[in-house]
């Protein structure tokens, strides 16, 4: 799989004519606990040639390449990065975390060490938090529930309490945030869900367990106060950001 996916990659560049300097696994492959069934969500940051950013029309900054049973594959350019991650945007600091690499060129490593400076724990938390709450809002009062939405809505909660204790980008995998914050029986059930789900398929119910409904609604409750209270100081320099822009699209 490796293989065509190092294709795929050279495919959008010749055909976009653009180069690819990242390109990483994010979704559930990255967060370590994917299904039988589970595509590659493939994600990727591309350079154009420094006319296009010379242009006065506006130009799409998205390629969209690839979306069926096994890939689902598209990219952000440069410019658009940069701009996100400015702002703090928690999707583009989980590809920077990514374990799985595809592709990494050498002038990337410093996108990915200055975006540590850029990490606005108040973006993350409303992020997290609302990915959290969008997930068990559709099956709150359902008997069941597919297997995989538990871990979706954990992983989340445990992100915002990770920003709020450290005030960094948590951890992409899955397992490090459980290790770190559960003990006893709620580490061995969550532990042998994830188990569960990877012989199992996208859309596998299973009967709710009172146990994790219980700490869920718990955290809710605790986090809408903590998150509403969090303060911390986003940085206002775009200086480092514009260095960083401009070296890549000269070279």
């Amino acid at each position: 799989m490796i293989k065509q996916i190092q294709n795929k990659l050279e495919e959008i560049e010749k055909k976009e004519n653009v180069k690819i300097i990242y390109a990483v696994e994010s979704g559930s492959r990255a967060w370590g606990f994917e299904s039988q069934d589970s595509d590659y969500d493939i994600r990727f940051i591309y350079v154009r040639p420094l006319e296009f950013y010379l242009r006065l029309d506006k130009t799409s900054e998205v390629i969209e390449w690839q979306l069926d049973n096994i890939f689902d594959i598209n990219g952000w350019d440069i410019k658009k990065a940069c701009q996100l991650l400015y702002k703090s945007n928690p999707t583009l600091l989980e590809w920077c975390n990514s374990p799985i690499i595809y592709r990494i060129a050498p002038e990337f490593e410093h996108f990915r060490n200055i975006s540590k400076q850029y990490f606005i724990g108040k973006s993350g938390l409303y992020h997290y938090l609302k990915m959290a709450k969008n997930h068990y809002a559709k099956y709150g009062q359902d008997e069941q529930i597919i297997l995989k939405k538990y871990l979706y809505i954990l992983r989340p909660i445990l992100c915002c309490q990770w920003i709020l204790e450290h005030n960094t980008n948590p951890p992409v995998r899955f397992e490090t945030l459980l290790k770190y914050y559960f003990k006893g029986d709620l580490l061995e059930i969550v532990q042998k869900l994830i188990e569960e789900k990877k012989k199992m398929t996208e859309k596998d119910l299973i009967d709710k367990i009172e146990i994790i409904d219980s700490y869920i609604n718990a955290q809710f409750k605790i986090l809408n106060e903590q998150v509403e209270n969090f303060r911390d100081i986003p940085n206002n320099n775009y200086d480092e950001i514009n260095k960083l822009f401009l070296k890549y699209i000269k070279n």
